[in-house]
C-alpha cells in the first residue's frame, strides 16, 4: 500500500512534450521561428469573427460543430457526417488511440515521426514501434516490416515535421494495401497546402471508399489558428461513431468555431499565407547551404537544418542565435540533435536568420 494516489503504471516513464520556445531572457521581442506558426498571422476575418464571438461566450458550444463541419466539407468534398473535430489534430490523435488502444497493443509511426502520436499511445499502456528513416524520410516497406498482429494504428505526417518531407500518392496506397484491414492507418496532412510537388496526393480520396483510413487537418498552420486549436479528421463512419463515445461533449469552444468558418472562406489569406512561405522556402534553404550547412528538402513551412556534431555545432548555432534575439526549435527530442528546425517567417525575420548564420558559419 502506498501513501499517496500512483498513475497507472507507464505514465512517469513518459517524456512529456515540450513546444517550441517562446521567450528568451533579456529579449523583449524576440522572433519566434520555433512552432511553425503563420508568420502572417490570423486573417482580417478571422480576427473579426474572434472578436463578435464575444457575445456569445457565454454560450456553450455547437457540441457537433455543424457550421464549421458544413464549410469543411464543402471546402474539400467530403461528407459532413464522417467528420471528427478536436482541440488541435492532436485531440484527434488523442482520441483515436484511447479509442483503438488497449494495454499491450501498439502503433507504427516513422522514426522521426510527430511526438504527439507517441505520448497519447504510452498514455493508453501501447507500445510505439518506430520504422527507421535513413533518409529522413518514411520508407513504405520500413513501416510495414513494424506491423504485427498488436498493430492498431499506422501514422504517417505526409508532409513530415520535423523533417519536411513527404510521401507520394503512390507510396501512401501502396501503405494502405500493405496493412492488414484492422490496423487504422492516420494521414496528418497539417502542411498540406503548402505541397507544390505534383506526385504528392491528399488522402482524402483515398479514404472515401477505405474502412480504414483516417486523414487529419489543422487550423494552426495555413489560417493561423495555432492559439484557438481547431483540426480535424476525416474517418469512416464507424470510426467517427466510436470516437463520439468518449469524445468530450463540447471539446471545441465557440470562439475556436466561430473564427475557423471565417478563417476557412478567406482564400486571401490562405494565398498570401501559401506565396510567402513558396517564396522564401527555397531563398533560405539555398542560403543556408550556402554557409557550408546541410538543409533538407521540404514542402512544410519551416526547414531542418543539420549541423557538424563537433565545432559548429546545432547547440552552438541555437545558442548564437538566441544572442541575435530569434528563437528556433532544437529538436534533440526527435532523435536529432544535430538538427535545427527554423519556421519560414516574414521577410525581415528570414534576412536576420540568413545574416545570423552567415555569421556564425564565418565565426
Amino acid at each position: 500500500m502506498t501513501e499517496a494516489p500512483q498513475p497507472k503504471p507507464g505514465i512517469l516513464e513518459i517524456a512529456p512534450y515540450v513546444g517550441g520556445k517562446s521567450s528568451i531572457a533579456g529579449v523583449a521581442e524576440p522572433m519566434k521561428l520555433s512552432s511553425n506558426e503563420n508568420a502572417l498571422g490570423a486573417g482580417e476575418k478571422a480576427r473579426e469573427a474572434y472578436a463578435a464571438a464575444i457575445r456569445n461566450i457565454h454560450v456553450y458550444p455547437d457540441g457537433r460543430a455543424n457550421k464549421l463541419r458544413a464549410a469543411v466539407a464543402e471546402k474539400h468534398g467530403l461528407e459532413p457526417e464522417r467528420l471528427i473535430f478536436g482541440n488541435g489534430s492532436d485531440e484527434v490523435f488523442a482520441l483515436l488511440n484511447q479509442t483503438y488502444l488497449t494495454a499491450g497493443d501498439n502503433i507504427v509511426c516513422g522514426q522521426y515521426g510527430f511526438l504527439a502520436y507517441r505520448i497519447s499511445a504510452l498514455g493508453c499502456e501501447a507500445q510505439v514501434k518506430l520504422a527507421p528513416e535513413p533518409g529522413y524520410k518514411a520508407e513504405v516497406d520500413a513501416l510495414l516490416a513494424q506491423v504485427d498482429e498488436r498493430t492498431r494504428i499506422v501514422y504517417v505526417s505526409n508532409p513530415s515535421n520535423p523533417t519536411g518531407s513527404y510521401n507520394t500518392g503512390e507510396e501512401i496506397r501502396r501503405l494502405h494495401e500493405g496493412l492488414p484491414a484492422n490496423v487504422i492507418l492516420v494521414i496528418d496532412e497539417a502542411y498540406a497546402e503548402f505541397v507544390t510537388e505534383t506526385d504528392w496526393e491528399t488522402a482524402f480520396p483515398l479514404a472515401r471508399d477505405a474502412s480504414n483510413i483516417v486523414v487529419t487537418r489543422t487550423f494552426s498552420k495555413i489560417h493561423g489558428l495555432g492559439g484557438l486549436r481547431i483540426g480535424f479528421g476525416y474517418a469512416p463512419l464507424a470510426i467517427c461513431e466510436a470516437i463520439d463515445r468518449i469524445r468530450l461533449p463540447f471539446n471545441v469552444s465557440v470562439a475556436g468555431l466561430d473564427t475557423a468558418v471565417a478563417a476557412l472562406a478567406d482564400e486571401a489569406h490562405q494565398t498570401a499565407s501559401r506565396d510567402l512561405v513558396l517564396q522564401w522556402r527555397p531563398r533560405l534553404t539555398q542560403a543556408i547551404r550556402g554557409f557550408g550547412f546541410e538543409v533538407l528538402p521540404s514542402v512544410g513551412n519551416f526547414v531542418l537544418v543539420l549541423f557538424p556534431e563537433t565545432g559548429r555545432t546545432a547547440s552552438a548555432a541555437n545558442d548564437y542565435l538566441n544572442a541575435k534575439g530569434i528563437i528556433v526549435r532544437q529538436v534533440g527530442g526527435y532523435g536529432l540533435p544535430q538538427g535545427l528546425r527554423i519556421t519560414i517567417g516574414t521577410e525581415d525575420q528570414n534576412r536576420a536568420v540568413i545574416d545570423a548564420l552567415s555569421e556564425f558559419a564565418a565565426s
